[in-house]
């Protein structure tokens, strides 16, 4: 089955729920004040749009970029309830042509929330599409889950590899400034997908200036 095709009927299955709420996750929304040094935003496979639209509610230019025809859908339809503006692009930010010239070093932020759905080789073209996207300057802010998450099984992958650890992300970043990295446990209840005891690593990382690509 496609990324496409398991998500979209994740989102179904939960009807007119949102399969991870409508609430911004903890790690993004304890960080409002450092984001609002910025103007715009990208959040990479958003989902049901609990977090761009979050970020919009900021006063960010925020865009986001989903797979899931379905996760698109409801995520226009919670914006709209919301009032907030969000430019949702429909699309897969794995796909070799991403991100288009026009998104090319264009984004204060580059926001991913448990994009875990990539194991190691597909997370090297996401995390670097996701570099490509950012401008000089700019930040990218991840959560994930680290492989203790495996014991709580609360949500996220069941494969460890695709899980992050502080090595990992201090590798895949060593030419960016790394800003904050973070291992810890928390309570999160974020709708049905994400509930229990968890087992998380947030990172916030900067690129260098005069660095495009």
């Amino acid at each position: 089955m496609s990324q496409e095709s398991l998500w979209s009927q994740r989102y179904r299955d939960v009807g007119d729920d949102y399969l991870f709420g409508t609430a911004p996750n903890r790690f993004l929304a304890h960080r409002a004040e450092l984001l609002r040094l910025g103007r715009s935003a990208l959040a990479v496979a958003d989902g049901e749009g609990r977090n761009s639209v979050w970020l919009a509610e900021q006063g960010l230019d925020v865009t986001a970029i989903e797979i899931s025809a379905t996760a698109v859908e409801k995520a226009r339809r919670l914006a709209a309830g919301r009032g907030a503006h969000v430019r949702f692009i429909l699309g897969d930010m794995l796909s070799a042509d991403w991100p288009p010239p026009p998104l090319t070093a264009a984004f204060d932020w580059v926001i991913g929330i448990f994009i875990q759905f990539a194991g190691p080789a597909e997370r090297e073209r996401q995390f670097a599409a996701m570099k490509r996207a950012t401008r000089p300057g700019g930040r990218i802010l991840l959560q994930g889950y680290t492989p203790k998450q495996l014991d709580y099984r609360t949500g996220g992958p069941s494969a460890v590899e695709n899980l992050y650890t502080a090595p990992l992300l201090r590798d895949a970043f060593a030419d960016w400034t790394v800003e904050e990295l973070v291992d810890y446990e928390d309570d999160i209840v974020e709708g049905t997908g994400h509930r229990g005891r968890s087992a998380l690593i947030g990172l916030v990382a900067k690129k260098p200036s005069g660095v495009t690509g």
